[in-house]
C-alpha cells in the first residue's frame, strides 16, 4: 500500500513495508514436454492417471513415457511415497542429468464441480512445490488432455496462472523479515497457444493483482488502515489508471449536505473521521451502454459500539476484516482498470468509517435519518454495516445506474446458514441472480441464492420510526437484506451479497480476496 499520505495512522508506530507483488511471466507453448529445460516440470495427475497394469507400468501415456526414461524411478517413488494423485497430494523427484532439475506430480481433484476452482488449486499447489524447491522457472502439463474443449483449455490455463500467483504471494508487510519468491517464469504446455490464450493470461494477471490488493487491504490492521487510508488506497487506483478512472472522496460536511444521517450516526464515535469513497470507471471510447454500481461495506473496525462484541465467539479480534466488501470492490476496480472493458460504466462506492465507543457515539434507541428520508430506530449498534450501506445504496441509485451489487460482511447468521466458504446472495431480480451465478461458474467462487421473504419484514417495524435496524435472531441474514432493500430504487436491479464467511480464512488467519474475480466477470458480461 501507499505510504505517507495525510490521515495515515501512526498508532503503535506501525507502518507496512513495501512488498513486491509476485511478477511471474507466463507463456503458453505447444512443445514436447520432455524437451523442456528449467528448474521444475510439474504434471497435474488424477487418481485415474496413476493407474498401473499388472507389471506396475503406468497406463497413462505421459507418465509411462517419463517412467521409461527414468528406468522405473517414477513408478517406484509413487509406491514408496504412497502418491495416488489425490487432491492436495504432491511428490517431487530430483533429476540430475535431465533438462529439468526436478519433476513434480500434483494431485488433481476429480470431484470438484468447477473447472476454475480445480485448476486454481493446482496452480497454488505448484506454487508451493516451486517455493519449496526454490525454482525460478517451471512448466506445467496435464497428464490427460484428450477430448477436452478449447474453452476448457482457456479456463484451465487462466485458473492455473491465477493459482500460481496467489500461491506465491505472502503478505509479509508487517513482519520484520520477509523472503521474495524465486519463481519468475512459467510455461503452460499442451493447453494451446496464440493470441486468444495470451490475452486470457493477461486478463488472469489483472485479476490476480486485484485479488492480492483486496487481500492486503483486509489483512491490514485497523491502526494502519483507517477510513482515510482506505480512501487513499482507492484514490491511488484511480490515479494509476487515470485514463479510465476518476475518484471523489466526500468528507463529513459533504455527507451532511447529502443528509447521510444513517452513515454518519455509525461514524460519530470514532476519532478517525469517515470518508465516503466513489470511484467511477468509464471506458476509453466513452461509449456507454450499461451503468453498474458495486457497493462495498467499509467498516475498517467494528467494536460493536455500545452493543460491544463480548464473549469467546464474538470475533472482535478479527474485526479489521469488516471492510471485506469494500476490499472486493476496490480489488475489482484495480483489475477493471487494467482490462478496460468497453461499453460499461461502473461506480465503486464505499461509505468507510469505524464503529467505536465514545461520548459522541450512537446509543441504542437513537433514531437516525437516512438520505432518502427514512427513519431508523437503532436497537442494536452492532448492526451498523447496514446503516452505512443504506446511504451508500441511495447514493448509488442517484448515479443513474441500472444494476447494483453490494457486498458486505453483514451477518453471522449467513455463516451459520452457509458455512465459511459460501456467500449468500439476495435479490428480487432473477436476471441479476443468473448473471452473478454465470460469472461464478467461470471463477469457481461459491454463491447460494437465499430467499427474500417479505413477510419477515413485520419484525423490523418500529413503533417510533419507520423501522428498526435488527429483528429477531431467526432469519437474521434475510432480515438484513430486507433492510437494505428499503434504500434501493425499485427501478434498479439490485443484489446483496453477504460475504461474512468466505472473505476470511480462519484456519490460516488471512484474507481470501473473495468476490474480486466474480465481480470482474460480471462487469465483463455487461460490457459490449
Amino acid at each position: 500500500m501507499a505510504s505517507g499520505a495525510a490521515g495515515r495512522a501512526t498508532l503503535g508506530l506501525t507502518k507496512p513495508a513495501e512488498i513486491e507483488v509476485p511478477q511471474v511471466s507466463f507463456a503458453a507453448k505447444e512443445i514436447d514436454f520432455a524437451e523442456w529445460k528449467g528448474d521444475l516440470l510439474a504434471i497435474a495427475v488424477s487418481e485415474s492417471d496413476m493407474s498401473k497394469d499388472y507389471d506396475l507400468k503406468f497406463l497413462n501415456s505421459i507418465l509411462k513415457r517419463l517412467d521409461g526414461q527414468l528406468n522405473g524411478l517414477l513408478s517406484d517413488a509413487s509406491i514408496e511415497e504412497d502418491f495416488k494423485g489425490k487432491n492436495g497430494q504432491s511428490m517431487v523427484l530430483r533429476l540430475p542429468g535431465f533438462g529439468f532439475r526436478r519433476l513434480g506430480l500434483v494431485g488433481l481433484s476429480q470431484s470438484a464441480t468447477s473447472v476454475a476452482a480445480t485448476y486454481r488449486d493446482i496452480g497454488e499447489a505448484i506454487a508451493a512445490v516451486a517455493k519449496a524447491a526454490q525454482a525460478s522457472s517451471a512448466a506445467i502439463i496435464l497428464a490427460s488432455t484428450n477430448g477436452i474443449s478449447e474453452e476448457f483449455k482457456l479456463t484451465a490455463a487462466s485458473a492455473i496462472s491465477i493459482g500460481i500467483v496467489l500461491g506465491l504471494h505472502e503478505d509479509n508487510r508487517y513482519k520484520s523479515e520477509s523472503k521474495k519468491p524465486y519463481l519468475k517464469s512459467v510455461d503452460i504446455i499442451g493447453l494451446g497457444f496464440g493470441l486468444e490464450l495470451d490475452n486470457k493470461l493477461k486478463y488472469s494477471n489483472a485479476v490476480s493483482s486485484g485479488i492480492i490488493f483486496a487481500r492486503e487491504l483486509v489483512n491490514s490492521p485497523a491502526n494502519v488502515l483507517t477510513p482515510a487510508v482506505l480512501a487513499e488506497e482507492a484514490s491511488k487506483v484511480a490515479s494509476v489508471y487515470n485514463d479510465v478512472f476518476t475518484a471523489k472522496v466526500l468528507d463529513v460536511e459533504q455527507c451532511m449536505e447529502l443528509k447521510m444521517g444513517s452513515y454518519l450516526g455509525v461514524a460519530a464515535a470514532s476519532s478517525n473521521p469517515p470518508h465516503f469513497i466513489h470511484l467511477c470507471y468509464r471506458p476509453p471510447s466513452g461509449d456507454v451502454k450499461t451503468k453498474l454500481a458495486i457497493v462495498g461495506k467499509g467498516l475498517t473496525f467494528d467494536s460493536g459500539g455500545y452493543n460491544i462484541k463480548t464473549g469467546p465467539a464474538c470475533s472482535i479480534d478479527t474485526m479489521k476484516y469488516d471492510m471485506g466488501g469494500s476490499a472486493a470492490a476496490f480489488g475489482a476496480a484495480k483489475a477493471i482498470g487494467q482490462i478496460k472493458p468497453p461499453g460499461v460504466e461502473v461506480h465503486f462506492i464505499v461509505a468507510a468509517c469505524e464503529n467505536m465507543i465514545s461520548g459522541t457515539g450512537m446509543r441504542p434507541g437513537d433514531i437516525v435519518t437516512a438520505s432518502n428520508g427514512k427513519t431508523i430506530e437503532v436497537n442494536n449498534t452492532d448492526a451498523e454495516g447496514r446503516l452505512t450501506l443504506a446511504d451508500a445504496l441511495v447514493y448509488a441509485c442517484d448515479q443513474g445506474v441500472e444494476k447494483i451489487v453490494d457486498l458486505a460482511t453483514l451477518t453471522g447468521a449467513c455463516i451459520v446458514a452457509l458455512g465459511s466458504s459460501i456467500a449468500g446472495i439476495f435479490t428480487p431480480s432473477d436476471e441479476l441472480a443468473k448473471e452473478i451465478t454465470a460469472a461464478a461458474v467461470l471463477t469457481g467462487e461459491k454463491f447460494w441464492r437465499m430467499p427474500l421473504e417479505d413477510s419477515y419484514w413485520e419484525s423490523m417495524k418500529s413503533s417510533v420510526a419507520d423501522m428498526v435496524n435488527t429483528g429477531g435472531r431467526q432469519g437474521g441474514a434475510i432480515l438484513a437484506a430486507l433492510f437494505l432493500k428499503q434504500f434501493v430504487n425499485e427501478k434498479v436491479q439490485w443484489m446483496h451479497i453477504d460475504v461474512a464467511g468466505p472473505v476470511w480464512n480462519d484456519k490460516k488467519r488471512t484474507a481470501t480476496g473473495f468476490g474480486v474475480s466474480t465481480l470482474v466477470e460480471w462487469v465483463l458480461k455487461n460490457s459490449s
